[in-house]
């Protein structure tokens, strides 16, 4: 983990105005930043702690920005709940629950602090190396993909009701272990190769668990559960009640959709029962 510099947290504690705050848990982390919970506190040069953490981004005095990593998660979902519901909070972090302050923001942040200079990286003596900067999302890749998940997850209505039901392609058969032997005379002879391939990875999660936070599953209307998986230049977001749209690093801006058919609710229940969840 990296340590806490005390010149550091002393320079953003001094006096940090609180722009904004994200939750880095397995269940809940900024999937832009990697493609399970480990590989997006790497990103940060965090131990993948089992809580997690808050991530608290401000500005100093000087008006530079600084990531205050703290260690009370329940804080800061209180914070982000409350400001989601268009109340005030003062998100004041006590110091003993600091575990680092990084210069610079991991994510971009549209607003900045009244006051104070516009915001800048601290200088390199203060910050005690480079400082963080946002993913590059100005091309495809895989921090525009997992974004382009995560509007999926949001906007889920929106993106059904452009697909018909008629329109979609079926779920490709389900892995056995018979059939994996004789997976060539199995495979259907149509649909997308990299669907196909994603699918299998999914299935694949089932008996061999992925790094934490691959598999993630989150509230949705109903009795359904909104489902997010990540593997190695894929997502694929599903409601477990009806269809998965799927994404690729090899396929820029284009959003895949699979039917249901005779497999896909399988795959998706399995999916759920080994999902993490936010608390």
């Amino acid at each position: 983990m990296a340590g806490t510099d005390d010149e550091a947290v002393a320079a953003a504690d001094e006096a940090l105005y609180v722009l904004t705050a994200v939750l880095l848990t397995p269940a809940q982390f900024p999937s832009v930043l990697g493609d399970d919970y480990p590989e997006a506190c790497a990103t940060l040069d965090l131990a993948p702690r089992a809580d997690g953490y808050g991530l608290v981004l401000g500005q100093d005095g000087e008006g530079a920005r600084w990531t205050v990593v703290i260690d009370d998660v329940s804080l800061v979902a209180v914070a982000i709940a409350s400001w989601d519901c268009g109340m005030e909070y003062e998100l004041s972090p006590d110091e003993r629950t600091v575990v680092t302050a990084l210069p610079g923001w991991p994510l971009a942040v549209a607003v900045a602090a009244p006051g104070v200079p516009a915001p800048h990286d601290p200088d390199p003596e203060v910050g005690e190396g480079p400082a963080l900067t946002p993913p590059d999302t100005s091309s495809w890749g895989p921090a525009q993909r997992r974004l382009g998940a995560d509007e999926i997850a949001l906007q889920w209505a929106v993106w059904r009701e452009q697909i018909g039901d008629a329109d979609l392609p079926s779920s490709e058969r389900a892995e056995t272990a018979e059939a994996a032997a004789d997976d060539e005379e199995n495979a259907p002879k149509s649909g997308h190769q990299g669907v196909r391939r994603v699918l299998a990875e999914a299935r694949a999660y089932v008996d061999s668990p992925p790094p934490l936070g691959r598999v993630r599953s989150s509230f949705a209307p109903g009795d359904a559960r909104m489902l997010r998986a990540d593997g190695p230049g894929w997502s694929m977001v599903a409601r477990t009640d009806d269809i998965a749209f799927v994404l690729l690093d090899e396929e820029p801006g284009e959003v895949l959709p699979v039917g249901r058919g005779p497999e896909l609710p399988g795959l998706l229940a399995a999916l759920d029962k080994m999902a993490v969840r936010p608390s």
